[in-house]
């Protein structure tokens, strides 16, 4: 699988460590109580098809990535900052 680093360019996802899914992007705010916190720690989807996963570029430039990838075929489907992807 080839990942698109914005900043390095095409690399060989061996360069990379996969994180889990992008929705430690969406963390609870403090005082959202114990149930939403603990659905963020514990619940996660395993969705055959598209998906956002967390990606830092490891042995690049050390970026914090957001792959958007289909699990079904690999594809990688588009690549940005983690940075980029919270706004």
């Amino acid at each position: 699988m080839r990942i698109t680093c914005p900043h390095c360019g095409d690399r060989d996802s061996r360069e990379f460590s996969y994180k889990g899914h992008a929705l430690a992007l969406e963390r609870p705010v403090p005082e959202a109580g114990a149930e939403a916190w603990d659905d963020y720690v514990h619940l996660r989807e395993n969705p055959a098809g598209e998906t956002r996963d967390l990606w830092h570029h490891h042995f690049g430039c050390g970026a914090w990535l957001v792959v958007t990838r289909n699990t079904l075929t690999h594809e990688v489907l588009g690549c940005e900052l983690a940075s980029e992807a919270r706004r």
